[in-house]
């Protein structure tokens, strides 16, 4: 058995590679970018690769290359059914109602004139999203009707760019205010620049337009909850929402302590991982009258060894270091070996 690793800095590869090395485990480093990567996997039962949702390359192809290899009997982490909806909130929308999954109403439109009709008779407020962006970015609270129509003309006019300048400018204000130090100052001058040099993900990625997305707004949820199910074991953390805001997402005020997790919140994202058949899947939960529901999903989360702990399927906590990286690449060990054990016994 051998296992391909694409290797990135500062993801989960890191973990990965530095797994393999100490369990003896048979692996070597492939660029998933080279034309010829599917020729360089001929001696490979699996391939891992944590591409981000900001990878505006990966963005273009890693999808089609992940289906790809599939088809052809290798094991690819993510696989098809964790990451084709990853960085997609219009194709989460339809997979939550298509698999009667428990999650915040949302409603797209692909026409004009359907999209204003609707902001004639709709109740505000409500949040307004782009498909794609992570950490709180291109999220709106809409709180009237003339500001959902502004947006819906925009959406249908010369659009959105995928990435906002000014609102990250904003963020990197409230963090000098909130977190007071040098690094908050050095993200402020490096925010300063960006409102000047668009980044590569600007240059190449499309503006979002054509469509618009509104969700319901959930009001009285001062955090939301992140759980996140790797196999047969899950992590959670509340994420406080930000000061004078709605976001909880990007706050980078949290707790892992597991007592302040749902652990309802926790038995539906086991449920949900089982139905979709995930390797990895993190959902982002809000309340509404005491009811989890969930916002958004996504195969990777932000890399963080702090939580104290895990709950099994039983939803029993087991207080142990817990590093996600090392139960993906476990997992996916032994889906190689199943799959192996298979193709020996036909």
């Amino acid at each position: 058995m051998k296992i391909a690793i694409h290797n990135r800095p500062d993801s989960y590869s890191e973990e990965w590679i530095d797994y393999c090395k100490k369990n003896n485990v048979d692996f070597k480093i492939v660029n998933c970018y080279d034309s010829d990567i599917v020729a360089q996997l001929n001696d490979c039962d699996g391939l891992m690769w944590h591409w981000p949702h900001w990878d505006f390359k990966a963005a273009h192809f890693a999808r089609q290359l992940t289906y790809s290899l599939e088809s052809n009997g290798k094991k690819v982490f993510p696989d098809s059914r964790t990451c084709w909806h990853y960085d997609d909130k219009v194709g989460q929308k339809y997979l939550f109602e298509a698999m009667d999954i428990p999650c915040v109403p949302t409603y797209t439109f692909y026409d004009k004139k359907e999209a204003l009709a609707w902001c004639d008779k709709t109740d505000f407020p409500k949040v307004f999203k782009l498909r794609k962006g992570a950490s709180s970015m291109n999220v709106k609270l809409v709180r009237r009707k003339s500001e959902a129509r502004r947006l819906v003309r925009k959406a249908f006019g010369k659009g959105f760019p995928v990435v906002d300048r000014f609102s990250l400018f904003k963020d990197r204000i409230w963090k000098i205010r909130r977190d007071k130090d040098l690094k908050s100052v050095i993200g402020f001058f490096k925010g300063l620049a960006r409102l000047l040099v668009p980044t590569e993900l600007e240059k190449f990625m499309p503006d979002q337009k054509g469509y618009v997305y509104f969700q319901d707004f959930i009001p009285d949820n001062h955090y939301d909850t992140r759980v996140m199910v790797i196999g047969d074991c899950a992590t959670g953390l509340k994420r406080m929402v930000r000061e004078n805001d709605f976001r909880a997402s990007g706050s980078g005020s949290f707790t892992f302590n597991p007592d302040e997790i749902d652990i309802e919140k926790v038995k539906i994202a086991f449920e949900v991982a089982a139905k979709l058949k995930t390797q990895s899947l993190a959902f982002d939960f809000v309340s509404h009258n005491n009811k989890p529901l969930i916002v958004e999903i996504s195969y990777a989360s932000i890399i963080d060894h702090n939580n104290p702990g895990y709950w099994d399927k039983d939803l029993k906590w087991h207080y142990a270091e817990f590093f996600e990286e090392r139960y993906m690449i476990e997992n996916f060990i032994q889906s190689l070996t199943a799959n192996q054990m298979q193709l020996c016994s036909k």
